[in-house]
């Protein structure tokens, strides 16, 4: 790959990566015939090869013809993000579907930040990528190799899980996907956002009352604390997010939990467990409104709980 950047900005390759970007598969067709090394090129700074352009924009149509004349679906970019990564980041499922079905490997971290493609259909929130991947992990060697449990609990190099990062971000979908696959609910962070963080740490932070009550219904402790001692509440209060201090707040009713979490649940025919999960919600939302109709009053410091400590410096970034 490093013998192709000296001709990397040739006006044939970028002509060939224009048409790969673009989806013009004639023309990506007629370029490879008449000189198959153009395969072999990458973009100049990302590195970037006609494989990552193909599935980072979609065009499976294309990402299928290279994948046919290269035996390498895991090639790497300046980042070490892989075809499959870029898919997973841009959502593009049919890609992530076909790159599988080509036997990208799954278990490859970044070095970026340490992340695998589960982490990055996880924190951009695209479910169905995550799902896809899910899929693949219990079909493929990964569960011999890693086991299924500990690849759906992977920590990048901030110790963030992909549903650490799914509850931060506020995509309810996939922390539903990944708690329904053994996600750990209450797994602590080393760096990311505030050392010792939970999924439900990290759901205060970002606001989002549906991550809150998923991950609530699976049993997180409200009264985990950090590694400076803050309980969900805690965070919750500091960043202004009212309706989920309300629902963490230790003076209010405990909401209703699936029975043996992680455990039985699984295990339950798909009509019973979607039944059971119904009759769950429900009854958490007549509970949750009792709650809520309360904030005002719940909002009010409770006994021993600490003031929320300054972390500003800490908070984790939105971009990626």
């Amino acid at each position: 790959m490093g013998q192709a950047l000296s001709c990397v900005g040739s006006t044939r390759d970028r002509d060939f990566f224009a048409s790969v970007r673009t989806g013009h598969s004639e023309s990506v067709r007629t370029a490879v015939q008449q000189d198959p090394s153009l395969l072999l090129r990458e973009t100049f700074f990302d590195r970037l090869s006609a494989l990552h352009i193909a599935a980072a924009n979609g065009h499976e149509q294309i990402l299928s013809m290279i994948l046919e004349k290269s035996s390498n679906p895991d090639i790497v970019n300046r980042h070490k993000q892989t075809p499959l990564m870029l898919a997973a980041i841009h959502g593009k499922i049919a890609c992530v579907q076909k790159l599988l079905e080509a036997g990208a490997n799954i278990l490859m971290f970044d070095s970026l930040k340490g992340r695998t493609c589960l982490h990055h259909a996880a924190y951009y929130g695209h479910s169905n990528c995550l799902q896809a991947i899910l899929s693949a992990a219990q079909s493929t060697a990964v569960a011999d190799s890693w086991g299924f449990a500990r690849f759906v609990n992977v920590g990048d190099e901030s110790g963030a899980t992909p549903l650490h990062l799914a509850a931060w971000r506020r995509r309810s979908e996939c922390v539903h996907v990944l708690l329904d696959n053994g996600a750990l609910v209450c797994a602590s962070t080393g760096g990311y956002g505030h050392p010792g963080s939970t999924p439900l740490h990290l759901a205060a932070r970002g606001g989002s009352l549906d991550c809150v009550r998923e991950l609530l219904a699976w049993g997180a402790d409200r009264l985990q604390r950090d590694s400076s001692g803050r309980i969900p509440y805690c965070v919750a209060i500091k960043h202004n997010h009212g309706a989920c201090a309300a629902l963490l707040n230790p003076s209010a009713a405990e909401p209703l939990v699936w029975p043996s979490a992680l455990k039985c649940i699984n295990e339950l025919d798909p009509d019973a467990k979607a039944l059971l999960e119904v009759a769950l919600m429900e009854a958490n939302t007549e509970k949750e409104k009792i709650i809520l109709n309360e904030t005002e009053e719940l909002l009010s410091s409770p006994a021993n709980v600490e003031e929320a400590f300054d972390d500003d410096a800490s908070e984790p970034s939105l971009h990626h």
